[in-house]
This record gives structure tokens, C-alpha cells and sequence, in this order.
């Protein structure tokens, strides 16, 4: 499948996957300087792109684990969605929930894209719904109700 990919700024980056099987292709910061995000504050930082994903598909703006994980930095909506028609430039909204301070400089990766296919579907009111083993539990009613951080599996 072939996505176009406009660039906004000659400095723009054009998506793409670090590895053969990367489900993500990286998005780049598209900066003139470098922005500090300070602890607990939200940035909004451009890519210097804008896509045009195929009807019956979206883009998802994912994290990439290195930031999150070892600095706290994610998009501050969890998972960003852009809509085949839409066609402005693709911002990422970094928040940085760590204690320290976090510097992104020109062209760093701040996120991935990964394209997926949409279902259409409508939505229908009922007075009830179909029983199941499960019904109505949620967090953590199938089992796993303990955070667990390391050792023997359960």
C-alpha cells in the first residue's frame, strides 16, 4: 500500500520503519531549535508532514517505548488518530511525565505511524445485550488483578 506524504518543510523527515518488520515507521521532530518539555507540561511538536492515508484506513500516532520508558515522554492523548481526510500537518502533543526536565532536538523520533484498516459500523440502541461468561467485569475481573513487577509468573 502506498501512502503520499506531503512535506511541509524542507526539513521534514519522511516516515520510515527502523527495522524489515517494524510495524511503526518513526516520525520526526520538524524544529528549528530544540524544545525543553518540563516535568508535567504538554508540548505540541510538529513533523513537517501531512498525509494522505487511504479511504477505509487511519493513521495512529503511537509512542515509541525508548522515550516513554526510559524518560517518561508519550502523546499526551495515549494514541493520536488522523482520519483519511484529513490533511493538515501531523502533530504530535508530548507530555513529559517524569521528574526531569526533557530536551527534543531538531529530527529526533518523537513518535510512529502505523496505518490500519477501519471497520464501518453503525451504531444501534437496544434495551439489552447478549449474555456472556464474562458480562459486565472489567479491570481486572478475569483474573489479573495484582500489578506485578518481576519475578515467577502467577
Amino acid at each position: 500500500m502506498m501512502v503520499k506524504v506531503k512535506k511541509l518543510s524542507s526539513e521534514a523527515v519522511l516516515p520510515h520503519r527502523a527495522t524489515e518488520y517494524s510495524a511503526g515507521a518513526d516520525l520526526h521532530a520538524c524544529i528549528p531549535a530544540a524544545i525543553t518539555i518540563a516535568p508535567g507540561e504538554t508540548v505540541k511538536i510538529g513533523t513537517g508532514i501531512a498525509l494522505e492515508t487511504p479511504v477505509g484506513y487511519a493513521a495512529f500516532l503511537y509512542g515509541r517505548s525508548g522515550l516513554g520508558v526510559k524518560h517518561g515522554i508519550a502523546p499526551a492523548n495515549c494514541v493520536g488518530v488522523c482520519d483519511s481526510d484529513y490533511r493538515g500537518e501531523v502533530i504530535i502533543g508530548l507530555h513529559n511525565h517524569s521528574q526531569e526536565p526533557f530536551i527534543i532536538q531538531p529530527n529526533d523520533r518523537i513518535a510512529q505511524v502505523v496505518i490500519a484498516p477501519i471497520l464501518e459500523v453503525e451504531f444501534q440502541e437496544a434495551e439489552e445485550l447478549s449474555d456472556t461468561q464474562r458480562g459486565s467485569g472489567g479491570f481486572g475481573s478475569t483474573g489479573i488483578s495484582q500489578k506485578r513487577i518481576g519475578g515467577e509468573p502467577g
